[in-house]
C-alpha cells in the first residue's frame, strides 16, 4: 500500500470514521469513509471514450484488491510471529494494519518486506501471462486507458506499489525495513529517529517533485509521509525521555474530584473555577468513573444542568498504577483519549495523567530538571 503504516494499539476499538466489516483470515477489514469517496471519484473520472465503464470499475477493484492483498501479506507474516492483527483499515492512500504489539527488529524486517513482495508477485504473474498471450504496449501509452491495456495497467500499478513502498521513507515499508536493520545494532528509539528523519527528507523531495510536475496526488502522499515520519520521530523522542521513569513521576497529584451524586451544574462550576479539564467521579473512596470536558459539555446539551454526573461519566476509563513505566503509558494514553487515572494497589486514586502532563515532563527532562521523584505540574 502507498504508504504502509502498521501501528500497535492496545485499544481494540475500530479507527474512527471506518465503515463496514469484511473478514479475511479472521482479520476485520474496514473502509474509511474517505476511501469510499475515492472509489466513487475514480469511477467518475475513469470512464472515457476508449475505456468502458465496466473495465473502469474492474481496474479500480483490481487496484483495491492489490492494496488489500499487500496488507494481507503483512498480516500473515505477522501471524507467523505470533502477532495478531487487530484490523485493517483502507484509506485513500493505502491500508493501515494495526498489530497487537510492536514487532521485534527481525520480525519487523520480514513483516515489512511481505507487503511489497505481494505486489511484485502479482505484477510478475500478470507480466508472465501477457508475454505468452499478447504483446506489450509502450509504457507511455498506458496514460490513455483502454479496455485492451487493462491487464498491463494493473501489472504496472503493482510494480509502482512495489517500488514506491520500498523507498526508505518511514513510515512506509521501506522505512520500516531501514529501521529494523538499524535496530539490529542500535537501540530501537535511535533507529526510529534515523528512519523518521529519512522519511521526512524523502517527503520533502516528493513534495517538491509534485510541485514542479503539478502532481497533486504526489504532494498529498508526501504530506502524509512527512506527518507520519514527524509523529514517529516524536514518539521515539517521547520514549527516550520517559525511559526509566514511572507514571508517578509525571502524574499530577493536586486535583479535584466529583461525587457520583453531584449534578452537571456542579461539574460545570468546577470546570470554570479550576484549570482542570477531566474529573474523577468517586463513590466514597472508590473511583467509579471519569467525566471529561467533552463528556460534560455533551451531557449538558443533551440532559441539562440538573442531571447527575453518574449518567455522563465514562465507566471504562484508563487505569494506570504509579509504578507503570511512563514509556509504556504513552501509547495507552493515545489510545484512551489522553486521560488516565493513576490508582495504587490499595485501589486509591493517587493522580491523573494526560498527554499534556507527559509533554511537560519531557520538556523538563530536556532541560535536565526532571528527576525520578519529580511530579510535573
Amino acid at each position: 500500500m502507498p504508504p504502509n503504516s502498521s501501528q500497535p494499539n492496545p485499544n481494540n476499538k475500530p479507527i474512527a470514521g471506518s465503515l463496514g466489516t469484511l473478514k479475511i483470515f479472521g482479520v476485520p477489514v474496514r473502509f474509511h469513509f474517505t476511501f469510499i469517496l475515492l472509489l466513487v471519484f475514480l469511477l467518475f473520472i475513469g470512464v472515457g471514450e476508449k475505456q468502458s465503464g465496466a473495465f473502469t470499475a474492474l481496474y479500480v477493484v483490481a487496484l483495491f484488491a492489490s492494496v488489500l492483498l499487500h496488507e494481507v501479506g503483512h498480516t500473515l507474516v505477522a501471524r507467523h510471529y505470533g502477532i495478531r492483527t487487530i484490523e485493517i483499515v483502507m484509506f485513500p492512500i493505502g491500508g493501515v494494519s494495526r498489530p497487537e504489539r510492536e514487532p521485534k527488529p527481525r520480525e519487523e524486517l520480514w513483516i515489512a518486506l511481505a507487503g511489497p513482495m505481494v505486489n511484485f508477485l502479482i505484477a510478475a504473474v500478470l507480466i508472465g501471462w501477457l508475454s505468452t498471450r499478447q504483446g506489450f504496449v509502450n509504457v507511455m501509452d498506458l496514460r490513455n486507458p483502454t479496455d485492451a491495456n487493462l491487464l498491463q495497467r494493473i501489472a504496472f500499478g503493482n510494480l509502482l506499489l512495489w517500488l514506491f513502498n520500498l523507498l526508505p521513507a518511514y513510515p512506509m515499508d521501506g522505512g520500516r525495513i531501514l529501521r529494523s536493520l538499524l535496530a539490529l545494532k542500535r537501540p530501537i528509539d535511535d533507529a526510529t529517529r534515523i528512519a523518521a528523519g529519512a522519511g521526512q527528507m524523502f517527503a520533502i523531495l516528493m513534495g517538491l517533485a509534485g510541485l514542479l510536475w503539478g502532481n497533486f496526488m504526489l504532494m498529498f502522499v508526501a504530506l502524509f509521509v512527512y506527518l507520519g515520519a514527524l509523529q514517529e520521530g516524536a514518539t521515539a523522542k517521547g520514549r527516550l525521555f520517559t525511559s526509566g521513569f514511572p507514571v508517578s513521576a509525571a502524574a499530577i497529584t493536586d486535583f479535584r474530584s466529583l461525587h457520583h451524586g453531584d449534578s452537571l451544574r456542579d461539574a460545570g462550576q468546577l470546570l470554570l473555577t479550576t484549570t482542570q479539564h477531566d474529573f474523577p467521579v468517586m463513590l466514597g473512596d472508590s473511583v467509579i468513573g471519569l467525566l471529561t470536558r467533552s463528556g460534560l459539555v455533551r451531557a449538558l446539551m443533551t440532559h441539562g444542568a440538573d442531571s447527575y454526573v453518574a449518567g455522563a461519566m465514562d465507566r471504562e476509563f484508563l487505569r494506570l498504577t504509579p509504578e507503570t513505566p511512563l514509556s509504556d503509558a504513552l501509547p495507552k494514553l493515545a489510545a484512551a483519549g489522553a486521560v488516565a487515572l493513576v490508582i495504587d494497589k490499595d485501589d486509591r486514586l493517587v493522580g491523573i495523567l494526560t498527554a499534556e502532563h507527559v509533554s511537560e515532563f519531557i520538556l523538563l527532562r530536556q532541560a535536565g530538571l526532571a528527576q525520578p521523584t519529580l511530579h510535573a505540574a
